[in-house]
């Protein structure tokens, strides 16, 4: 009896410790971090772009091609930590060549729209690229989501990243002066993705950095975000015209649809905003406004439990629940990104503020040196 008793705690032992490391298995572990490359594909130019894998000491994974400074993926741990990635994007460069959504791009010069494709300064009337019906938008036909960066490994005691680089010459898709760009990503080890921009020109120019991943923190292509909770430290909106163009405007959000100041479900009152296609696609007058560094927004999936805070010291950020996806895009692992499927919230100065005065100022002088901040930092 007494051998069978002994025979029968062991199975139990066995069985376990077996179930606890199948648990481990799936959770990320304390690991060392590291900064993989490999090719990514060819332009067709025949220039190759690369893939950097970002692994920080949690397990978390980032991967960025230093085509347009793209986030190609992003693996964050669940509620019960096990991993997906939350970013909607392709499988290969020849997908990012075809896609016109900006999936995880950096976006500029000048992120969101400009009017009519022009703007006057110091005097001198410039015409831009009319890319998004009558305006301009992301910087035109080839905005810095569309260029190949100069990359630097990083790999340092907060983390790993990239430093990214681009000249972007006087006149390149009409915008003036040589403006000097580096953004720099990083992976740390407290689970942010942060985003450093720092820019100098030789002639005043428009500026407007930004970053166009599109999320779903129940994972990339699982279906829409419309039962995410979000919450928006913003009091204010900028009205916008037919075409998504400022009127000047800033309307207070209090009882409409925008209103996120409290918790809300994205989907609860998305309907009531009318338009074609409805959506949320709206830039928010950020509380902080462009002083410090704060936070600007809150989302959480009450599926997995995930959670991201968005911080930036920028005066707007850009609510967009993907409103033109309709499922002609074929994402990763062949699925179709269909209406609602991502979420962006893009830290950025107003749209179009080079024709609205009374806007936040959105030119760099030459002597001055332009510097941001934005962090996406994870919970569950």
């Amino acid at each position: 009896m007494r051998n069978q008793i002994i025979r029968i705690a062991s199975i139990a032992a066995i069985i376990a410790v077996s179930i606890f490391l199948s648990g481990c298995k799936q959770r990320p572990s304390n690991t060392a971090q590291s900064i993989a490359r490999e090719e990514f594909g060819k332009l067709t130019d025949g220039r190759i772009a690369d893939l950097y894998t970002l692994t920080n000491k949690n397990g978390l994974v980032m991967k960025v091609t230093n085509y347009g400074g793209t986030v190609t993926s992003l693996s964050i741990p669940d509620r019960n930590g096990n991993l997906a990635d939350i970013v909607l994007g392709c499988d290969s460069l020849q997908g990012y060549l075809k896609a016109t959504a900006y999936f995880g791009a950096i976006v500029g010069r000048y992120g969101n729209r400009i009017a009519k494709g022009q703007f006057i300064l110091d005097g001198t009337t410039y015409n831009l690229a009319r890319n998004n019906g009558p305006n301009t938008l992301h910087g035109g036909l080839i905005g810095f989501d569309k260029v190949i960066w100069e990359a630097t490994e990083i790999n340092d005691t907060i983390g790993v990243g990239l430093k990214l680089h681009y000249l972007s010459k006087d006149g390149e898709e009409g915008y003036p002066g040589n403006l000097d760009v580096t953004v720099t990503y990083m992976l740390t080890n407290n689970n942010e993705f942060r985003i450093g921009y720092m820019a100098t020109t030789d002639k005043a120019t428009p500026l407007n950095l930004t970053h166009h991943s599109y999320f779903n923190l129940a994972g990339a292509g699982t279906g829409d975000i419309l039962k995410h909770q979000v919450i928006i430290e913003a009091g204010k909106y900028t009205v916008v015209d037919s075409t998504l163009i400022p009127t000047g405007e800033l309307r207070d959000v209090k009882s409409t649809p925008l209103d996120f100041t409290m918790m809300q479900v994205i989907g609860s009152r998305i309907k009531e905003l009318g338009g074609n296609p409805v959506g949320y696609d709206h830039n928010y007058v950020l509380n902080s406004g462009d002083k410090e560094l704060a936070l600007a927004a809150k989302v959480m999936d009450p599926s997995s439990g995930r959670v991201m805070e968005v911080y930036t010291d920028q005066p707007g950020v850009q609510f967009y629940t993907g409103n033109f996806l309709d499922g002609s895009i074929i994402g990763k692992g062949g699925k179709a990104y269909k209406q609602y499927y991502g979420f962006c919230l893009e830290t950025q100065k107003f749209p179009d503020s080079p024709n609205h005065p009374t806007f936040p100022n959105s030119i760099l002088k030459s002597g001055e040196t332009y510097k941001s901040t934005t962090i996406y930092k994870f919970t569950h």
